[in-house]
């Protein structure tokens, strides 16, 4: 067999998964796609280098016929007409799995992406723990004998898979002796096993697709979707597809990644710290034109932040399309209830905003926050499922505004920098040892989080940054003092034992990424060889 994989340790019930069907099934994925995955790679390097050559980017002359073109994607199912509330969070462990499908929400998106350490554990599981999921049977207890069910007394939330981005490998499973696509995996073994149950349950195949940048990488997963229905007997555009629109690139081909999708789109959706993080690393050769100020103070009302959002619902709703808002991270701190109600009211009037621009649906990180979400998104739809119909034809929005980084303001701080490396090194840490889903300052973090950090770091140092707060100019000398400083006080928080196993690595990492001299795309791409080193050693040790 071309395919070869190994068995995730400690996962009793892999097999029930990692099939001969289910393998050959990815096996033919990836001989049908593989090579254009690569293809599309490799084009990603060379529009970012005409890009930052020329400090700008622009709608694409060659797609203005689809633009300008009056069509829709196709209706939704009945499942996904009403999206107000959407849940985020991993789909391993069993009891987050279970806490989201519970939560209240209308839509669980099952991460098998951002906020998942992608241990080959950890992607199996989530894909078992949604194969039981959609049989009714996934249910979990913990060492203390508490037990965890599915509810029997309100509808659970309708799932939305994530699986991993285009970029990311899956080591565990070869190819031809090449390392698998994460993607391809993911999708794989979810379509698999899960796509039949989940239509015979009145839902379907619904997925995110995360860090796309072209709308050739949209056609890429629609041919996926069309070779998986016809290879499983399943009716054509049974698929939906959501994308996160979290790269500066695929701002401006939102219409395009729609028509790609056209027969399996359901929406778009936007992503706050992945787009940032995407515009430095897109510009990062741009100079001083794309520095962005300190990421704290960078609000979704930015006229940078309004255009991209705005432009977002106005070309999902011309197309039919639901326009998904963004994360509300924050989770309750109940030691300091104070604190909490003044996050919540935050999240209340980000909601608020987000309601009012004609989103359909948005996203919490925490069950507790469902409500706020829902009340919110209640008092403008009303008893609606969506407001779809509302076309804000009203908005333009231009090229320029969409890079309008000085828009957003010019302020650095050193105080800032000491917390993105805070940031940076505890979530890298915790995600080497296993979680991807990361609860930092009462916030839940995932990956996008660390990505901005570190990239803002690197790009003040490569623009020689000065900080407001102390007329410091950023170096490298001066990060790697700050860097130590930040690893001392971390040392002082976790024990000695996890600090020598993960945030060792983990600020060896960061310090590699933010003062190296050549940025790194995707910091979860060394992190990775970190993990499945440590992954090794740790079956080696038993």
């Amino acid at each position: 067999m071309a395919i070869e994989f190994t068995t995730p340790a400690g996962l009793d019930r892999a097999s029930e998964i990692l099939t001969a069907e289910a393998l050959s099934f990815v096996e033919a994925l990836h001989h049908n796609f593989a090579d254009r995955r690569a293809e599309l790679l490799g084009a990603r390097e060379q529009n970012r280098r005409r890009a930052a050559e020329t400090g700008t980017l622009d709608f694409l002359p060659e797609t203005r016929e689809i633009r300008e073109g009056d069509w829709t994607v196709a209706p939704a199912p009945p499942a996904l007409q009403d999206r107000r509330v959407e849940m985020t969070g991993p789909a391993s462990p069993a009891k987050m799995a279970i806490n989201a499908l519970n939560s209240g929400a209308k839509v669980w998106l099952a991460d098998l992406e951002d906020a998942s350490s992608p241990t080959w554990h950890n992607q199996v599981d989530g894909v078992l723990n949604l194969r039981d999921a959609a049989r009714g049977t996934l249910s979990f207890t913990s060492p203390e004998g508490k037990q965890y069910a599915l509810r029997q007394d309100a509808p659970l939330a309708v799932v939305v898979t994530r699986p991993r981005g285009w970029h990311l490998p899956e080591h565990n499973v070869t190819v031809d002796g090449q390392p698998a696509s994460g993607a391809l995996v993911d999708f794989g073994l979810h379509f698999f096993h899960t796509a039949k149950l989940l239509l015979a349950n009145g839902h379907g195949p619904y997925y995110y697709l995360p860090k796309l940048e072209s709308h050739l990488e949209a056609r890429l997963w629609n041919d996926v979707f069309t070779f998986a229905e016809e290879h499983l007997g399943i009716e054509h555009g049974t698929v939906r597809a959501t994308v996160l629109i979290e790269t500066i690139p695929a701002a401006f081909q939102m219409d395009e990644i729609l028509w790609e999708l056209r027969e399996h789109a359901s929406g778009l959706n936007a992503g706050r710290w992945d787009y940032l993080f995407s515009i430095i690393k897109y510009f990062r050769d741009a100079g001083e034109k794309f520095v962005l100020a300190d990421r704290s103070t960078i609000t979704m009302t930015a006229p940078l932040m309004r255009a991209y959002t705005e432009l977002l619902v106005r070309t999902c709703h011309r197309r039919g399309a639901f326009a998904m808002g963004g994360m509300a991270a924050v989770i309750p701190n109940r030691r300091d209830q104070e604190a909490t109600e003044a996050a919540f009211a935050k999240v209340r009037a980000d909601k608020t905003r987000e309601a009012d621009d004609g989103f359909d649906g948005s996203w919490v990180a925490h069950p507790d926050l469902v409500p706020t979400c829902r009340e919110v998104f209640d008092g403008v739809l009303g008893e609606r499922p969506n407001q779809v119909d509302r076309l804000r034809e009203d908005v333009r929005v231009s090229a320029e505004q969409l890079l309008d980084v000085a828009s957003a303001g010019r302020v650095s701080t050193q105080k800032e920098l000491a917390a993105n490396l805070y940031v940076a090194i505890r979530y890298t840490a915790v995600w080497l040892s296993g979680n991807g889903a990361v609860a930092i300052h009462n916030l839940m973090e995932d990956a996008a989080t660390a990505e901005i950090s570190r990239s803002q770091i690197w790009q003040q140092i490569r623009n020689g940054v000065v900080y407001e707060d102390t007329g410091n100019t950023a170096t490298r000398e001066l990060v790697a003092e700050e860097l130590q400083r930040q690893k001392e006080v971390l040392r002082e928080e976790v024990d000695p034992q996890s600090y020598e196993a993960h945030f060792e690595p983990a600020a060896a990492l960061i310090a590699d990424l933010v003062l190296g001299e050549d940025y790194v795309d995707f910091l979860t791409l060394p992190a990775y060889e970190l993990l499945e080193q440590s992954d090794r050693d740790r079956v080696a040790t038993k």
